[in-house]
């Protein structure tokens, strides 16, 4: 009795430790840490029957105790977690419980030691160590991972030797189970076994598959020899190894199967997506074909906020780490590392992909991004197709502005060849105020064969006229302004200057300006007259004359 209850302090600190450490670390999955800890009450509860002498509730635990770990370990190496050929770890186990299986039945079915030993806990056992050492071996160095291991030889250990010498030092593995599970719990490591990753199938093979096969046809085989020999002796060992290669078969087939499903999902998202970018004739199609796909690619709960900005200046957020160095990055988590990896099943974090084509840069040199903050494991899950979205995008952007760019050299091509013998003054100007183009006539007016690079309008016009030239462009709409241009032989003429706000039109994304002198365009009773006559100035001639009167 006394030992049933040592048994039962044992698993039920063990178990404890593991509820803490879920409770302590928060890792991404809790699912199987969960299992873990109820496989490791399991074992205490068969432990505690074993020592009251019920071995037949005792076996029905630790039948229970393997089920346990089993899931708990498949999954560890779900899809995103550290161990990323979970189909090649299938078939290998299931491989190893047949050859088990068959080497049991064969060779050591007639020996009398060994019949005192449970085959079926040996086979759990064995099959245990291998998923906790291939676990160890992807996550190399984690601590947890090996403690896990350390926990699996100790019960294959006393699995072998308690029945063929049961002393107390023979059940010093089923110990070192309840430490070493509950300290791997406990150890910061254990959230590097669940931290969510992006999965990348592997190539179909048929070897793998034979083997499967091979694996799960065993148990029937080895029970068809026995029932042909007139004897089945291993009933319960042939039950245990065909139900685990059944559900490892099933669980294959179900892995291979979600795959395909996500794989046809996000290449029909990213083909529609391409086809509605190729034909996005501005930012505005761009925006919602992107937002389109994203609603595809992630469920819409999971996705909390999505920003497309095409300008870097749009964007709130940090954009490059400061510690990037070499060629820019796909994408990027705007969390720091420590939150990425020690968040739970529903962290939510932020991901960068970046609107970024070197090649094209020039086209659209102020970048932008595709900012998603949701689920962590399901933006870890689509980083890869999140990633080809934003570079369509980024192309798409790129052409639609190297379109707009053709078509504003054309529109100044042939605006040059309409006025280039013509008197006509005309300019174009940037919404800064940079002269992007200046009819000939403007030229001659000024007696300079070509502007200095970067000029303004404000530049050629006399100082003060100059913050009525800046007012007047500064201000959305037309107008008409009247003002002193400034010769290269600092004299000066007066002129009508006409200007249309076309900020707004896709070719010209700018002011046209044209120009007429004074005398020319206002007949001869508008003329600069006699300053005895000043009354009878319309209003804008006295202010040209009050100004004139103070200029010098």
């Amino acid at each position: 009795m006394l030992q049933a209850i040592a048994w039962i302090l044992q698993g039920a600190v063990s178990a404890a430790a593991i509820i803490v450490g879920i409770c302590r670390h928060r890792p991404a999955r809790i699912g199987p840490w969960l299992l873990l800890a109820a496989a490791v009450v399991a074992v205490c509860i068969g432990d505690a029957f074993h020592a009251l002498a019920d071995d037949s509730a005792a076996d029905i635990a630790y039948l229970t105790m393997f089920a346990l770990v089993a899931l708990a370990l498949l999954q560890l190496t779900r899809g995103g977690a550290m161990l990323m050929d979970r189909a090649r770890v299938i078939d290998l186990v299931a491989f190893a419980c047949a050859a088990l299986l068959a080497i049991w039945v064969v060779l050591m079915g007639g020996s009398s030691h060994v019949g005192k030993i449970a085959a079926e806990d040996v086979l759990g056992a064995v099959l245990l160590v291998g998923i906790c050492a291939r676990l160890a071996a992807a996550v190399w160095f984690n601590w947890s991972a090996v403690l896990l291991t350390i926990g699996a030889v100790g019960t294959l250990a006393s699995d072998i030797a308690y029945p063929l010498a049961p002393y107390l030092w023979s059940q010093t593995g089923f110990m070192l189970l309840y430490v070493a599970w509950g300290a791997a719990a406990l150890h910061p490591s254990m959230v590097q076994l669940t931290a969510p990753l992006p999965t990348r199938p592997k190539p179909w093979q048929g070897r793998w598959v034979t083997l499967l096969g091979v694996s799960v046809a065993t148990p029937p085989l080895v029970l068809l020899v026995e029932a042909l020999q007139g004897e089945v002796r291993d009933g319960v060992v042939i039950a245990v190894a065909a139900a685990l290669t059944v559900v490892l078969a099933f669980t294959r087939l179900a892995d291979s199967v979600a795959q395909n499903t996500q794989a046809l999902t996000r290449e029909r998202v990213l083909r529609e997506a391409s086809a509605a970018l190729v034909a996005a004739a501005d930012e505005a199609a761009v925006d919602e074909a992107v937002r389109s796909a994203v609603a595809q690619l992630l469920p819409p709960h999971d996705v909390k906020r999505v920003v497309f900005a095409t300008d870097d200046r749009q964007l709130t957020l940090q954009a490059l780490p400061a510690a990037a160095a070499g060629p820019r990055p796909r994408s990027w988590w705007l969390d720091d590392k420590a939150k990425a990896e020690g968040g739970t099943d529903t962290a939510e974090a932020t991901l960068i992909c970046p609107l970024w084509l070197e090649p094209l840069a020039v086209a659209r040199p102020n970048g932008g991004a595709l900012v998603l903050a949701g689920r962590l494991d399901m933006l870890t899950a689509s980083r890869d197709a999140l990633e080809v979205l934003a570079g369509q995008a980024a192309l798409a952007l790129d052409r639609i502005s190297l379109v707009e760019a053709v078509g504003r050299r054309d529109s100044d091509l042939y605006l040059r060849a309409v006025i280039r013998n013509t008197a006509d003054i005309m300019l174009v100007i940037d919404e800064d105020q940079q002269i992007r183009y200046a009819s000939p006539a403007l030229h001659e007016l000024l007696g300079e064969k070509e502007l200095p690079p970067f000029t303004t309008l404000p530049d050629l016009v006399h100082p003060d006229d100059r913050g009525q030239i800046r007012r007047a462009l500064r201000d959305e709409g037309d107008g008409v302004v009247y003002c002193a241009l400034q010769r290269a032989d600092q004299t000066q003429v007066m002129v009508e200057a006409t200007y249309r706000d076309l900020r707004e039109d896709r070719l010209v994304q700018g002011y046209v300006v044209t120009m007429q002198k004074v005398t020319e365009s206002s007949g001869p009773r508008e003329q600069m007259p006699h300053l005895e006559h000043v009354d009878e100035l319309p209003a804008w001639v006295n202010r040209r004359s009050a100004q004139h009167k103070f200029r010098y």
